[in-house]
C-alpha cells in the first residue's frame, strides 16, 4: 500500500488538499489514480467558479472509466491546472505535484478541520 504524505488533508472520496497560501490546492490521491488506471482527460470548472463542498466539480476519464471529482471544500477556484488539457498523464506520474487539479479559495476554513489526515486515510483506504 501507498504511504500518504503527512503534510495533505484527505476526503472519502479519495481527494487531497495542500495549504497554498490563503487557498488549497486539489488533486486525487495515488489511491486513486491506481483504481483509476491510465488518465486520458480531466475536465475541470473555471477560474472564477464556486464550488460546493461534497459537490461534484469535475471528472477523470480514464482507460477504465469516468470518474466524479468532490470538492472538499466550498469556495471559489482561483487557479485551474490548464497543464492537465495537453498532460493529463501528469495525473498518473506525479499525483501530489505537476497532477494538482485546482486551488480553492475556502469560504469557511473550518470545513478543512473535518477532513482526514494521513493516519486516517490510511486507515480508510485499507478498509476498501
Amino acid at each position: 500500500m501507498s504511504t500518504f504524505p503527512a503534510d495533505l488533508r484527505y476526503t472519502h472520496d479519495h481527494e487531497w488538499l495542500r495549504a497554498q497560501g490563503t487557498a488549497w490546492r486539489v488533486g486525487i490521491t495515488q489511491f486513486a489514480v491506481d483504481a483509476l488506471g491510465d488518465i486520458t482527460l480531466v475536465d475541470l470548472p473555471k477560474e472564477g467558479d464556486q464550488v460546493t463542498k461534497g459537490q461534484r466539480f469535475g471528472t477523470v476519464e480514464s482507460v477504465k472509466s469516468v470518474s466524479d471529482l468532490y470538492a472538499p471544500v466550498s469556495g471559489r477556484v482561483t487557479a485551474v491546472n490548464a497543464a492537465l488539457k495537453d498532460a493529463p498523464e501528469s495525473v498518473n506520474s506525479e499525483p501530489y505535484g505537476k497532477g494538482w487539479m485546482i486551488e480553492i479559495e475556502p469560504n469557511d476554513k473550518s470545513e478543512t478541520d473535518e477532513l482526514l489526515d494521513a493516519a486516517a486515510y490510511t486507515q480508510h483506504v485499507a478498509s476498501q
